[in-house]
C-alpha cells in the first residue's frame, strides 16, 4: 500500500486517518490521537462458547476442518420457551447462516481453563446458588419483578461484561470521543459510556446493574475494568452475583483495516478457583447498526402472571371440593 492515502469514517467522530507512506499500514488514529476503533462490528460466528469435551486443549482447527465446518447450522446457545407457536428463522433473516460469519479457527470462545470449558463453582458458592435457584423457582411468577430481566426486555446476558456473540442481531457499535468510550449492543440496544481514566473512579456508593466501568489505552490497546456488578445480573453458571472482589477486565484491540480482537477475563475468588475468560474477532459491518425493539415479554407479562393467579384459584377451588 506504499504511496496510498487510506481514509476511512469514524461515523460520529468525522476522524481521518493518516496517510500509508512506509509500506505498513500505521495504526489509524481519531482526530485527538487515541487509537480508532470505532464503527459497526458483527461479531456472528459458528464457533461455540465452550470447546466439545472430545477436543481437550486443542485450540484451534486446521484449515480444512474450518471449511468444510462452513455452512453447518449455528450452535447457539440460548434460553428456550415452550411454546406453540413456531415460525422459520430464515423468514425473518434471523438465521446466523443467512449472514455473513466472522473467520475462527478457533475451537471455542473461552481459551481459559485451557480445556476451554467453564470453571465449576466453588462448593459453597454452588450450594448458594443452588439455594438462590430454588428460592427464584418458588418466586417466579408473583410479580412482575420476579419474572428475568431477559423475558421483560431490560438486559441480556450477552450484552456483558463480558460481551458474548449470539445467535442473530450480533452487531456491536464502538463509539468514541476524547475521554469516553461506547459500546451498543444491537440486542437489546445498551449502551455502556466508558470513562478513559488512569484508575478507578469513585462512584460515590452507586451501582449500575452492568456494572462500574472504566479504562485505559495500554499501548494500542483499550483495557476495560469492571466492578460492582449489580446483584440483579448473575454471571455465567450461577444464580447469585459476583461478590465484593469480583472482577471484569476486556481488551479491544484494532487487528487490520475491517477487525477488531476482544478479549476478556473474569475472575472472582468466591466463585471459582481459577479465573476464565477468551476471545473473538470482529468485523466491520458495510451497512448501520438497526434498532432492535424487545417488546414480546413486556406484551405477554400480564399473561402469564393471570395464568398463574387461575392455576392458584383453581388449585383452591379443587382443594375445597375434596
Amino acid at each position: 500500500m506504499r504511496g496510498c492515502q487510506w481514509l476511512l469514517s469514524a461515523l460520529l467522530a468525522g476522524c481521518l486517518l493518516a496517510a500509508c507512506t512506509t509500506g505498513e499500514l500505521a495504526t489509524p488514529r481519531t482526530s485527538w490521537g487515541d487509537p480508532l476503533i470505532q464503527g459497526v462490528y458483527t461479531n456472528n460466528t459458528n464457533v461455540p462458547f465452550q470447546r466439545a469435551p472430545e477436543l481437550g486443549t486443542r485450540e484451534f482447527f486446521t484449515e480444512e476442518e474450518y471449511a468444510a465446518r462452513e455452512g453447518r447450522p449455528v450452535a447457539v446457545e440460548t434460553t428456550t420457551v415452550a411454546t406453540d407457536a413456531h415460525y422459520e428463522m430464515t423468514d425473518y433473516g434471523l438465521d446466523p447462516l443467512q449472514n455473513p460469519m466472522v473467520r475462527n479457527l478457533r475451537t471455542s470462545i473461552l481459551t481459559q481453563p485451557a480445556d476451554g470449558r467453564m470453571p465449576p463453582l466453588r462448593p459453597e458458592a454452588r450450594q448458594r446458588s443452588d439455594a438462590a435457584r430454588a428460592a427464584q423457582l418458588a418466586r417466579q411468577y408473583d410479580s412482575a419483578r420476579d419474572r428475568p430481566l431477559q423475558e421483560r426486555c431490560l438486559l441480556w446476558a450477552h450484552e456483558g461484561p463480558p460481551l458474548r456473540p449470539v445467535g442473530y442481531n450480533s452487531h456491536v457499535q464502538l463509539m468514541q470521543s476524547p475521554g469516553h468510550v461506547v459500546l451498543v449492543t444491537e440486542m437489546v440496544h445498551g449502551a455502556r459510556v466508558i470513562p478513559l481514566l488512569p484508575s478507578q473512579p469513585d462512584s460515590g456508593g452507586l451501582t449500575r446493574w452492568q456494572g462500574n466501568s472504566w479504562g485505559r489505552w495500554e499501548g494500542d490497546t483499550l483495557v476495560i475494568e469492571t466492578t460492582g456488578i449489580s446483584e440483579k445480573v448473575f454471571p455465567r453458571g450461577a444464580y447469585i452475583p459476583l461478590g465484593p472482589e469480583g472482577r471484569i477486565i476486556e481488551k479491544i484491540s484494532r487487528t487490520g483495516p475491517r477487525t477488531i480482537r476482544y478479549e476478556f477475563l473474569v475472575t472472582d475468588p468466591s466463585l471459582w478457583e481459577v479465573s476464565w475468560g477468551g476471545e473473538f474477532p470482529m468485523e466491520l459491518s458495510d451497512g448501520p447498526m438497526i434498532e432492535y425493539a424487545c417488546h414480546e415479554g413486556n406484551y405477554g407479562l400480564p399473561n402469564t402472571l393471570r395464568g398463574m393467579r387461575e392455576e392458584e384459584q383453581k388449585g383452591s377451588r379443587d382443594g375445597r371440593q375434596q
